[in-house]
């Protein structure tokens, strides 16, 4: 595929569009050592299914921990990255600390290993921005189809493409040539609305109770025009799924271009800005991690970032100290510390160096309800 050159003057008339009103975009003791290993309107659509059997499987809360008998067990995958994304393995049980509601919990399950991926990639596919040939419908193929590369053969992905509604594409499957010919649908978008909070939480909420490592890929500008829910329920929603949101902003440089020579006016400004904030919300939230990429070379780094983040993580279980049945939110942090003085965990690169460290882990989840 080629870049177009009629791309610019497109995108040009899109932001001219929106500028002038046009409605829509609304190995010491706390030191560490980092080393290297060696389903609204698509209520219709058929629910994507979990590729494991429901047999015998305990009951699953909307969020993904895992509640036997009358004992609750709250199950957290954590990533651990450095400032450049990568996997900070190694890390000691004893030096992750959970807590629910601001209460320290006891760690009773630990583990560490690589796994395959199951990703939902959910595709803005809006005549908003991505018209014929435009330099946003070029970015968003390649971003695509340069993701679907990245995939391992035992890795689930299914397509999830929006504009209006959201339609399922593919559906999981380790067979990429469904994926590939599930994006050969993607030339010529339809409606112009977009329609992201009903795509990203209607997709969440099919994926919840698919076990193992699973995430949303989200290709998008950000911008929702007509979504059924709000911003807050969406959020809300995502919450409770449990399904990491990596998402990736579009037209970042296209913006900042048009941005600089007055061709976009202060509305559409706030807009973008507010879509990147939501974009990042989500991700933050859920744990998983936000990318606004402004030149082409930059997506193998974010493809390998989000690699990284869901192959390798640290699975972290724990009996919460309240077990009240009472369907309320429980907020969780995981934090990295030095048992020894409860100080921020400090870890080092091979030459003694301190590294900066992200965690990511889920901002909480659901406590089941009592059925009377």
């Amino acid at each position: 595929m080629r870049k177009p050159g009629t791309g610019v003057l497109l995108g040009l008339a899109v932001f001219a569009a929106v500028s002038v009103g046009q409605e829509g975009p609304k190995k010491d003791v706390g030191e560490t050592v980092a080393r290297p290993r060696k389903k609204g309107a698509d209520a219709e659509l058929p629910k994507i299914p979990s590729r494991l059997s429901k047999k015998d499987k305990p009951e699953v809360a909307a969020d993904g921990a895992t509640f036997k008998s009358d004992v609750n067990v709250v199950n957290v995958d954590v990533a651990v990255v450095d400032n450049r994304g990568h996997f900070i393995p190694n890390i000691p049980r004893g030096n992750f600390r959970i807590t629910e509601d601001n209460v320290p919990q006891t760690i009773t399950n630990f583990g560490m290993g690589e796994a395959p991926m199951t990703v939902a990639l959910v595709i803005e596919f809006s005549n908003l921005f991505q018209q014929y040939w435009s330099e946003a419908w070029y970015q968003t193929l390649t971003a695509s189809y340069g993701f679907l590369e990245t995939l391992k053969p035992e890795d689930y992905v299914a397509v999830v493409a929006y504009d209006l509604r959201s339609e399922i594409l593919s559906d999981f499957s380790t067979d990429k040539r469904k994926a590939h010919e599930a994006m050969q649908r993607l030339r010529i978008a339809a409606f112009s609305e977009s329609n992201m909070y009903d795509a990203i939480t209607d997709t969440a909420e099919r994926m919840s109770e698919i076990e193992g490592r699973k995430a949303i890929v989200l290709i998008a500008s950000g911008i929702d025009t007509f979504s059924k829910l709000t911003f807050d329920k969406t959020r809300k929603s995502l919450q409770n799924s449990g399904v990491p949101i990596f998402a990736i902003g579009l037209m970042q440089a296209l913006r900042e271009y048009y941005d600089a020579r007055g061709a976009m006016g202060s509305i559409a400004r706030l807009d973008f800005l507010q879509a990147d904030n939501q974009m990042r919300t989500f991700s933050k939230e859920t744990g998983g991690q936000s990318f606004f990429p402004r030149f082409y070379g930059e997506f193998p780094g974010i493809f390998g970032a989000i690699s990284q983040s869901l192959r390798n993580q640290y699975s972290l279980g724990y009996q919460p100290t309240n077990q009240a049945r009472d369907g309320k939110f429980r907020k969780l942090k995981v934090e990295l510390v030095n048992p020894a003085n409860n100080q921020p965990l400090r870890i080092t690169d091979e030459k003694g160096k301190p590294m900066k460290y992200q965690i990511m882990a889920k901002a909480g989840y659901t406590a089941p309800r009592e059925v009377e």
